[in-house]
C-alpha cells in the first residue's frame, strides 16, 4: 500500500489514539501515506443521554464504520473498551495493540480515595459497570451522570459539579494527564470493562491488504485478553447496556480471567475466577459467562430488562 486513510473520532484521546497508530505504522512502513479522517459520532454528540438508553456503544463506531464501508477510510482506530462485542457484518479486528494500563483511576482533588468521601458526596460516571461496584463499596455515596470527552468531564470536576470522577487510567495517561489520578483503583475493587487500555484496528473483512500491512502492530497477549473479556461479554449480550465487568492476565502460560456482572444498585452481584491456555481465549470467556450464569447472572439481566 502507498497510501492509508485512518477514521477516527474528533476527541483529542481519540485523535492521539489515531496518530499513534499512524507513527507506528509509518515506523514499520517507509514511504507510506498515512491521512486522517476525524468524523464526528453520535456517542460524542448525545451528552446529555445514557449510551444505554440511546443505541450503546456502537454509537462511538458507526459513523466510522460507514466511511470505511464508503471508501472514504481504510480503517478505524478505537477504544476497545467502545466496541461493542459484535461487530457488523463485512468488519473485522484487524489488530489490537498493546495494552496501556487496564485499571479505572479515582481523580479529586479533595478526596484521595472513596473511603476519605463523605455520605452524600458525589462521584460522577457513565459506567453503569462502575456505578455498581461503587454502590456496592459505598452505597453512602450519591452516583451521577457524567458524560463528555476526558476534558470535558475534568472541567465539570473542577468547576465543583462533582465531589469526584472516576476515567480510565489509559486516557489520562495517554493524554498526559496522569498526574490528574488521585489513585489507581485496584481490579479486585472495581473491575475493568472488557478490553479497556487497550486499541483495536477495525476493517473491511475483504481488505487482505489493509489486514497486511496493521497486523504487524498486534501484540498476541493483548489480544488474547481481549479475546476472552469480550467473550464473556458476547455471551451475555453485553455491551454498556448492563453492569459487566472482565479483566484477563496472561501469567507465564496460563490466562486468568475475572468477570461479574452486578445490579446497577450493587446489591446483586455474580463473580467468576476460571484460567486456561491463551489459544483457549475464546472458551475461556465463554466458560466465564455460564459460570455467571450458573451463579445469578441471568436473573439481574433479567430484572434489568436485558
Amino acid at each position: 500500500m502507498k497510501r492509508l486513510v485512518i477514521a477516527t473520532r474528533r476527541s483529542r484521546l481519540a485523535l492521539w489514539q489515531a496518530e499513534h497508530v499512524k507513527r507506528e505504522l509509518q515506523s514499520r512502513h517507509p514511504g507510506l501515506e498515512v491521512e486522517l479522517l476525524p468524523l464526528s459520532t453520535r456517542g460524542d454528540e448525545l451528552l446529555e443521554t445514557r449510551l444505554e438508553n440511546a443505541g450503546g456503544k456502537g454509537l462511538f463506531v458507526k459513523e466510522l464504520e460507514h466511511a470505511m464501508a464508503q471508501g472514504r477510510a481504510d480503517i478505524a482506530v478505537h477504544s476497545m473498551k467502545d466496541v461493542p462485542a459484535e461487530l457488523p457484518e463485512g468488519f473485522v479486528l484487524a489488530a489490537v495493540t498493546a495494552r496501556e494500563d487496564p485499571l479505572d483511576a479515582f481523580v479529586s482533588s479533595r478526596y484521595a480515595s472513596f473511603e476519605d468521601m463523605p455520605p452524600g458526596a458525589v462521584v460522577g460516571t457513565s459506567s453503569l459497570r462502575r456505578e455498581a461496584q461503587i454502590a456496592a463499596r459505598h452505597p453512602a455515596l450519591r452516583i451521577a451522570l457524567l458524560r463528555g470527552n476526558v476534558e470535558t468531564r475534568l472541567g465539570k470536576l473542577d468547576r465543583g459539579e462533582y465531589d469526584a470522577i472516576v476515567l480510565a487510567v489509559a486516557g489520562l495517561v495517554r493524554l498526559g494527564l496522569a498526574g490528574r489520578i488521585a489513585m489507581r483503583i485496584p481490579a479486585d475493587v472495581m473491575l475493568p470493562a472488557p478490553g479497556q487500555g487497550a486499541l483495536g484496528i477495525e476493517c473491511q473483512a475483504g481488505r487482505e491488504d489493509v489486514i497486511a500491512a496493521v497486523s504487524c502492530l498486534g501484540d498476541p497477549v493483548t489480544a488474547a485478553c481481549v479475546r476472552a473479556e469480550r467473550a464473556v461479554s458476547r455471551a451475555l449480550g453485553g455491551s454498556c447496556t448492563i453492569p459487566l465487568a472482565a479483566h484477563a492476565r496472561q501469567e507465564g502460560d496460563r490466562l486468568r480471567l475475572r468477570s461479574l456482572v452486578a445490579s446497577v444498585d450493587g446489591k446483586r452481584m455474580a463473580l467468576a475466577q476460571c484460567e486456561g491456555s491463551p489459544e483457549q481465549s475464546q472458551a475461556l470467556g465463554e466458560q466465564a459467562a455460564r459460570l455467571l450464569g450458573e451463579r445469578g447472572a441471568h436473573d439481574i439481566l433479567a430484572a434489568l430488562g436485558r
